[in-house]
């Protein structure tokens, strides 16, 4: 399958609406992203023509509204967007994006014990997951 094009933040936020409550109409979605932040109905209805055009949502006339779906799932897009933040910022190099979520961004006791049995399971595999 060919890459689909990157997500703007406004779409990505469009999108985690369609994953959080399913197939929806424009005032559905509009209704729950305005209850995060000020925007209009017809910039929500644009993200979602966008999305539709990236490949990421599907649309169905119903009666006179159409209903959008998420046709890509959140792990795959999330896998995409970091995939290519990787490549375009880092060259392709992980370590320096984990360096600065680690170093600058800080763990909490938590996460470091959860990397760590990550780790764990990797070095008992041989490596690459």
């Amino acid at each position: 399958m060919a890459a689909r094009p990157a997500l703007s933040k406004g779409e990505m936020d469009v999108a985690r609406v369609l994953w959080e409550i399913g197939p929806a109409g424009v005032r559905d979605v509009h209704q729950t992203l305005s209850s995060e932040r000020d925007i209009e109905l017809a910039t929500v209805q644009t993200y979602l023509r966008r999305l539709e055009a990236k490949g990421y949502a599907s649309s169905q006339l119903k009666g006179r509204a159409r209903v959008y779906s998420a046709k890509a799932r959140p792990r795959t897009v999330i896998r995409e967007t970091v995939d290519d933040l990787v490549d375009r910022l880092f060259g392709g190099d992980s370590m320096p994006l984990v360096r600065h979520l680690i170093e600058d961004r800080g763990i909490e006791q938590e996460d470091l014990d959860q990397l760590r049995q990550l780790i764990d399971r990797l070095e008992s595999r041989g490596g690459k997951s």
